[in-house]
């Protein structure tokens, strides 16, 4: 059975768990969402559960968003 499409929601998912995470310009971009449609996504996704943090830019670059790594258990 093939694989279904990649959603949008997905493709922001995927981007927010990269190590350098995502500026909204990049999210907007990706998915041909407005800056206040890529906002209500992240809203949804918190609501979901998902933990997402927004990281401010040094030196006037813009803000980032990430999915924080779990530190990895140790034995």
């Amino acid at each position: 059975m093939p694989k279904s499409p990649q959603t949008k929601i997905d493709t922001v998912r995927s981007m927010l768990a990269r190590p350098a995470g995502a500026s909204l310009a990049a999210l907007c971009k990706a998915t041909g969402w407005q800056a206040h449609s890529v906002r209500a996504a992240l809203s949804t996704l918190r609501k979901k559960g998902l933990p997402i943090e927004r990281r401010e830019g040094a030196d006037g670059k813009p803000a980032t968003w990430h999915i924080p790594r779990e530190p990895e258990a140790k034995s």
